[in-house]
């Protein structure tokens, strides 16, 4: 198995917004990365220290995969960066128990997974896990946003219990949790111009700067809004 030089880290939903942001922020750095996206051949990353793989959260098949190649590949992973997601727009009451599946599915299964195939191999570092979780994952603010910020909630519950586990062995894990930030997903649920908000890059550079951290610095999660809020 080859070895890479650079440290590795692994990326879900790079193909664009937050995600692509941290992918190039990290090959900016000197990183390879390895990024998971639905449909890899669009992907706008390319060169010897890019892995483009098929991840779909609905698919276990292919998150065994995604890993199976980049260790083929680079033999290493030093960073996990869980960003995928999705949101339903529904309250508590309206939603069914399909979309309660889906959405836990999506946004904690699978992250969860994701985090068990990575942890041997993080261990060895220690490396490093960073979760995009959300402002929702800290407080709801409207009946809209109940079943998602369910989700979120338990997302960020799995940052925190991820960082129990590496207590002794240097593993950190941090959840990053914006309010909107100018992505596709929230042009459809602010009216807020797109210019004022957090921009995507602006989380990257917090996802770099929790990934060169030394394990002494352990932090469990970083609250981001685009303006501010009175309490979160």
């Amino acid at each position: 198995m080859p070895q890479s030089s650079k440290p590795v880290v692994v990326i879900s939903g790079a193909s664009r917004g937050i995600g692509a942001a941290v992918a190039q922020t990290m090959l900016d750095a000197g990183w390879a990365a390895s990024l998971g996206m639905r449909n890899p051949a669009a992907s706008a990353f390319s060169g010897p220290d890019v892995l483009n793989c098929r991840y779909d959260a609905l698919d276990p098949a292919s998150e065994r995969s995604w890993f199976a190649q980049t260790l083929a590949t680079y033999g290493r992973i030093d960073a996990l960066v869980l960003n995928a997601g999705m949101m339903i727009k529904k309250s508590v009451l309206e939603a069914t128990d399909d979309d309660f599946d889906t959405i836990f599915a999506v946004n904690v299964k699978s992250p969860m997974r994701l985090s068990q195939y990575a942890w041997p191999h993080l261990e060895k570092g220690p490396g490093r896990i960073v979760i995009l979780s959300s402002l929702s994952g800290k407080r709801i603010k409207s009946d809209g946003s109940g079943l998602y910020g369910m989700s979120k909630f338990a997302l960020t519950a799995l940052s925190h219990a991820l960082r129990q586990c590496g207590r002794e062995s240097g593993v950190r894990s941090t959840a990053i949790c914006p309010s909107f930030v100018a992505t596709d997903m929230s042009s459809t649920l602010t009216g807020v111009d797109p210019a004022l908000l957090t921009q995507p890059e602006d989380i990257a550079a917090i996802v770099r700067s929790v990934l060169s951290l030394p394990s002494r610095v352990s932090i469990a999660d970083i609250p981001v809004h685009w303006s501010v809020e009175d309490c979160y």
